[in-house]
């Protein structure tokens, strides 16, 4: 692979190491010296393996005598002799007589050596034909393989400098299999992001293959256009541990692609167009949301929030989360949310409104949670009620803050459990965060240390709700995240009745 290790002990010299030893293992290469009169010196273990003598029993022996037929003998001796005397190699394939009375072909190199003090010896390197035929085949076969595959694959050294690719990878790049050889990966494809290396970096450190990594950019087979990869990555390592490289296989998937960033985009504009563009003014409320689709995925998700005004100058508050992702779940959302608006009207207990969610989710065949709050300015109280969802966060004047303990509730779907009503005193300059578990659910951190770090970002009660927003959008989410996040942020203000 052009990749040569130093050894443990320094940083002088060839790489030294124990372990299988690649292709001259699998050969199975044996090895003999002979003297100037044919008589055997040395006789590797590879060669007991080979011919089925011992050291002991071929050591002394007259290597003719020992390995070859009587009526082959003539040819043996005279190959022998002009190895001796002319300094030629020879080449080809013999038959051999086995310990067992068997007869092997066996390919051999034979070649004349000269020590120290001017002495001759023979050296015969042999190994079974039919072993170096079926490594041939093989190497053939990945070969054809290789070269015929239409999936774009590349090797790549620890420095990330390609040192193949196949005639598929090629045609992706643009870039012929020459221009790519010796080469870093950002020379390549300089127009590739840096979470291609970075892939490839990971797989390297930790031998962890990554498969089906979606990856979007251009190269020189078409620089005026974005293209859509499926690449996976995947650890070379030689027999005996070494790390060689990194490989690639690549496939343009950039028609599907198109296809479900338009569905993507049909979908997107659905949802933004169920949900309302901007909060309207409330007695007694300022209210700041966002949505922000999923980022890791090419669907989005049934996230919403609504701000309902009600009699008596009180306002719902809203934020829900249908299962599901793409047009049927944004299409659910769209009937969960004109559902709660119509039994909004009916001024019902917040546990109520839920009840009836509970019978309407089962006819839509979907499960959702949701939290649905109610703000009496007169009352200075908020009435609130979980189904199935994350409890809301108060952030009080003084800066302390608190998650809600509240019963949980079951998701809306038809199950039929009772909901319950929790009041909540507020006072000026309160604030209540609602939000969806896009923003706090993570793959690989406990949700409550996630829900820790929430009350930590709530840190200033004075700061704007469109900038704690953003900031809580900044901090939670990442570049990877496969979910949507609704997010809703009401603060109580002085005066009653006065809109803000």
């Amino acid at each position: 692979m052009g990749v040569i290790e130093p050894s443990q002990g320094g940083t002088d010299g060839a790489g030294a190491s124990s372990g299988p030893g690649g292709l001259l293992d699998l050969l199975g290469v044996a090895a003999i010296l002979l003297d100037a009169e044919g008589r055997i010196d040395l006789w590797s273990p590879q060669a007991e393996e080979l011919f089925g003598y011992t050291a002991e029993e071929a050591l002394g022996e007259f290597a003719g005598r020992l390995l070859v037929r009587e009526e082959d003998l003539p040819s043996v001796l005279d190959m022998f002799a002009q190895v001796m005397e002319g300094g030629d190699s020879w080449v080809g394939v013999f038959p051999v007589r086995h310990k067992d009375g068997s007869t092997r072909r066996v390919e051999f190199r034979n070649m004349r050596l000269l020590d120290s003090q001017q002495d001759y010896y023979a050296l015969g390197l042999a190994a079974d034909q039919e072993t170096v035929r079926q490594v041939e085949r093989d190497l053939a076969l990945s070969e054809r393989l290789v070269a015929q595959s239409p999936v774009g694959l590349g090797v790549l050294d620890t420095d990330l400098r390609y040192v193949s690719v196949n005639p598929a990878e090629e045609r992706l790049n643009g870039v012929s299999a020459a221009e790519h050889i010796g080469r870093h990966v950002h020379e390549v494809l300089p127009a590739v992001g840096a979470s291609f290396e970075a892939a490839m970096r990971e797989v390297l450190a930790t031998g962890i293959p990554i498969v089906d990594q979606y990856t979007v950019g251009r190269t020189p087979a078409d620089p005026d256009h974005d293209h859509a990869w499926s690449i996976s990555f995947y650890r070379l390592e030689a027999p005996n541990g070494t790390v060689l490289g990194v490989a690639t296989s690549s496939v343009d998937v950039t028609e599907r692609h198109r296809a479900v960033e338009e569905q993507r985009h049909t979908a997107l504009t659905l949802q933004r167009s169920l949900l309302p563009p901007t909060p309207p003014r409330r007695p007694g409320l300022q209210v700041a949301t966002r949505y922000r689709p999923a980022q890791a995925t090419m669907e989005i998700g049934g996230d919403w929030f609504d701000v309902i005004p009600l009699s008596g100058d009180k306002t719902a508050l809203v934020v829900g989360d249908v299962m599901g992702s793409g047009v049927a779940a944004a299409a659910t959302m769209g009937q969960l949310r004109t559902a709660t608006r119509t039994l909004a009207d009916l001024d019902l207990d917040p546990a109520q409104v839920l009840h009836h969610l509970d019978h309407v989710t089962d006819g839509l065949d979907t499960i959702a949670t949701c939290v649905y709050a109610v703000y009496d300015p007169h009352t200075a109280q908020c009435h609130l009620s979980l189904a199935g969802h994350l409890p809301p966060v108060v952030l009080h004047p003084d800066g302390t803050r608190e998650l809600l303990d509240l019963p949980t509730g079951a998701p809306l779907g038809g199950c039929g459990v009772a909901f319950h009503t929790t009041s909540l005193a507020v006072e000026a300059g309160d604030q209540l965060v609602l939000y969806t578990d896009g923003l706090v659910e993570t793959r690989d951190e406990p949700i409550d240390a996630r829900l820790d770090v929430l009350l930590e970002v709530l840190d200033d009660p004075g700061r704007s709700l469109d900038e704690t927003c953003d900031l809580l959008l900044h901090r939670l989410r990442h570049p990877g995240d496969h979910d949507d996040v609704a997010l809703l942020i009401a603060r109580v203000t002085p005066g009653t009745g006065q809109a803000e």
